[in-house]
C-alpha cells in the first residue's frame, strides 16, 4: 500500500503505518490526518512531536495512552483526562496518533 504526498508515493503497512520512519514529514501527517478525517490543531501537534520525541530519543519508546495525558498534563500545565485524548485521537490516541506521528505499529497489547 501507499500514499500519495507531494506527487511522492510513500509506502504504507498494510494496516497504513509507514513503512520507512524516514518518509515522515509533517506534510505526511496531514495527508494521514486527513485520510482519518481529522484536522491537526495545535493539541494534536503536541501530542505528535511528544510521540516521534519519545521514540526516536528513548530506544524506541511508545508511550502508552496514560502516560500521554501525563506528558500533556506537563505540557499544557493542567490536569489532561483520557476523553481529552480520544477527542483529539479517536482511534485509540497511542495508536492513532503513532499511525500519524509515522511511527511503527505498536504490538502492546494493553495493560500499563
Amino acid at each position: 500500500m501507499s500514499i500519495e504526498v507531494n506527487g511522492k508515493s510513500i509506502e504504507t503497512t498494510e494496516t497504513g503505518y509507514l513503512a520507512d520512519t524516514a518518509d515522515w514529514s509533517e506534510d505526511v501527517s496531514i495527508a494521514i490526518a486527513k485520510s482519518e478525517g481529522l484536522e491537526l490543531t495545535d493539541a494534536h501537534w503536541d501530542v505528535i512531536n511528544y510521540l516521534r520525541e519519545e521514540y526516536f530519543q528513548n530506544n524506541g519508546n511508545q508511550p502508552n495512552d496514560r502516560n500521554m495525558i501525563k506528558a500533556m498534563g506537563e505540557k499544557w500545565g493542567r490536569k489532561v483526562t483520557s476523553k481529552e485524548l480520544y477527542d483529539l485521537f479517536p482511534g485509540k490516541p497511542s495508536k492513532q496518533a503513532g499511525q500519524i506521528a509515522g511511527l511503527p505499529e505498536s504490538r502492546r497489547k494493553g495493560g500499563y
